[in-house]
């Protein structure tokens, strides 16, 4: 009755973490962050099985992710048969868009939807006049384009 497991030759051995269900480890996994399911996934076989579930990191996708793939990588993301860990680590990277004047990114710990806008791509409504609206560049400015970060975080 004590806990083991009893391998081939008929001794027993001691169990350990790979001996649990890999259903199991998956459930734990859901409750992590990205980056810890990623450290976990070094510890075995079964974590690292676990840790490439696809239900896993679906979990921790936006509900709009095929949009947010269609917008990074275009029509060819739907035929890339990307797994959903593959998404997440793509969508977790800067994704320009709108000819460059606008970035999104996935924050890896939350999973938390961020954007960036050039100061370029902003108008002001009713107001499309060049004594009111004008580029000027300074060296307070973020960068020499004058780059907004706006986060936005899922659900809010």
């Amino acid at each position: 009755m004590g806990a083991g497991v009893s391998s081939m030759d008929g001794r027993e051995r001691p169990t350990g973490l790979g001996d649990l269900p890999e259903s199991c480890v998956a459930e734990v996994l859901l409750r992590l962050d990205p980056p810890e399911i990623g450290r976990l996934a070094g510890l075995s076989r079964t974590f690292r099985g676990a840790a490439s579930a696809d239900y896993v990191w679906e979990a921790k996708l936006p509900r709009n992710y095929r949009y947010l793939m269609e917008t990074a990588l275009g029509e060819e993301s739907s035929r890339r048969g990307l797994g959903k860990r593959e998404i997440f680590a793509r969508l977790c990277q800067r994704n320009r868009f709108d000819a460059g004047k606008k970035e999104f990114w996935l924050e890896k710990y939350s999973g938390g939807f961020c954007m960036l806008i050039s100061s370029k791509a902003l108008s002001i409504t009713g107001i499309d006049d060049r004594r009111y609206w004008n580029f000027i560049p300074t060296g307070e400015s973020r960068a020499a384009n004058g780059l907004v970060d706006l986060f936005a975080r899922q659900g809010a």
